[in-house]
């Protein structure tokens, strides 16, 4: 390497040293505030804090976040509005696919429950909390408990509270809860049903019951009494299929072999009860009573057409644990024919009865 190399290869390394020298100089008098300044959220307003100290707070982009007792951030602002909960969550909302859907997520911003609803509501039953999430297309309802694990299994169409109980209603009923530390204790149901245009309604209120269906299995039920009359009154055998996927030899039509019955026409429902049978292999087994108003069409003795209403009682059974293996396993009628009016009387023909009036005419004045 000669003279000139040597002294370019020593000015180079002179102004690397020069350089780093300085670069160190910077960072050791520049405060580290500053160098994360651009990085860090600034908190402009602190509002709702928990008992722990945690706190939700407002950012300069108008966006909330949780911030722990020493200020610092634990669920970073990127909601557009954030409430304390029950068991460390919060209720929170954010856009999504242009709207408004609200959630909840936990003090590290882990989503708890998925953002789908339109509101999420706080509500009190004495001194139980839960919480009804209220979905924004379906009109339906979802409770959860004070922890946000889903109450039930299936949603709802309205929750309302009215003292000491808790009202839920679905299409098709209304039912009524106490609610506890337990969770939720079934008191009482009124379930609806139509068929052939008459309506009608099944009420339980009987703990054993109400401990072993729940809604969903008490409205198939329901739902079922109506599709087995209509196979009873109309015949048609297609109709079993949509409530039994066994045997239909147990399900009869009514007055089905008394062939002196024209027609049926069924006029109302009533007195619809449910009740629990024995079982012999530890499936539950329920029979439903019911008394259908009736209209009979029938030939009398002498061959002539003739009406008779009266009501019938009739029994539809059940078996099934659950939602998915509940079914009906038969249906009949109490009677096997109506209770026809007795036969009048021949009437006697005017001749006999002139013959029967000399008689005693003559009778009478012999005398």
């Amino acid at each position: 390497m000669n003279k000139h190399t040597k002294l370019v290869v020593s000015v180079l390394f002179v102004v690397i040293i020069i350089l780093a020298a300085a670069i160190t100089r910077f960072y050791l008098n520049t405060p580290q505030d500053n160098i994360n300044r651009k990085n860090q959220t600034e908190i402009v307003k602190r509002l709702d804090v928990d008992s722990a100290g945690n706190r939700i707070f407002e950012d300069n982009n108008k966006n909330y976040g949780i911030a722990d007792s020493s200020d610092r951030i634990i669920a970073a602002p990127e909601w557009l509005s954030l409430e304390f909960a029950d068991s460390g969550f919060c209720i929170a909302s954010r856009r999504i696919g242009g709207k408004k859907l609200c959630g909840c997520i936990d003090y590290e911003g882990n989503i708890t429950v998925p953002f789908i609803y339109e509101n999420i509501r706080k509500k009190y039953c004495g001194d139980t909390v839960f919480y009804a999430a209220d979905t924004s297309s379906a009109n339906e309802c979802v409770i959860y408990n004070d922890s946000f694990v889903p109450a039930f299994r299936h949603s709802w169409t309205e929750c309302d509270v009215k003292g000491d109980e808790v009202i839920l209603k679905s299409n098709q009923g209304v039912y009524t809860f106490s609610a506890g530390n337990g969770g939720f204790l079934f008191k009482g149901a009124s379930v609806s049903g139509n068929t052939m245009g008459f309506d009608y309604s099944l009420d339980v209120f009987s703990r054993i019951i109400l401990s072993k269906l729940n809604a969903p299995m008490l409205e198939k039920i329901c739902g079922d009494i109506g599709e087995y009359l209509e196979f009873a009154y109309t015949g048609n055998d297609d109709i079993l299929s949509d409530i039994t996927s066994g045997s239909r030899s147990s399900f009869f039509q009514l007055f089905q072999d008394d062939h002196k019955v024209l027609s049926k026409k069924l006029l109302g429902i009533s007195d619809v009860y449910i009740y629990s049978k024995k079982s012999e292999n530890d499936i539950p087994l329920y029979s439903v009573s019911l008394e259908a108003d009736t209209e009979i069409t029938y030939t009398d003795e002498t061959g002539t057409k003739k009406t008779l209403r009266d009501k019938y009682k009739a029994s539809v059974d059940f078996s099934g644990s659950s939602e998915s293996n509940l079914t009906a396993i038969g249906g009949k009628f109490a009677l096997s024919e109506p209770n026809y009016p007795k036969p009048e009387p021949p009437e006697e023909n005017n001749e006999e009865k002139s013959d029967s009036h000399n008689h005693d005419e003559n009778a009478r004045e012999e005398s």
